[in-house]
């Protein structure tokens, strides 16, 4: 996998949290930072695909066994 550098501006009191999170988890940071943005990107993708399944029936429409008919119960 290629990677790239990037850089990120924080504000220092999260930056320290966030080592110190590192440190708990014997992570890197950077393993941090990527495992976090990933889960976004998955959490995302996720919403998307369901997003689209549900627009997709919407467009289809479900078989209700009426055949077009409504009926009224009193």
């Amino acid at each position: 996998m290629e990677r790239q550098n990037v850089t990120l501006s924080l504000p220092k009191s999260l930056l320290k949290k966030a080592k110190v999170l590192a440190a708990k988890k014997e992570k890197s940071l950077s393993q941090i930072l990527k495992e976090a943005i990933e889960e976004k990107v998955v959490e995302d993708s996720g919403y998307e695909m369901a997003r689209e399944r549900q627009l997709s029936l919407l467009r289809t429409g479900l078989n209700l066994g009426t055949r077009g008919r409504v009926s009224y119960c009193n």
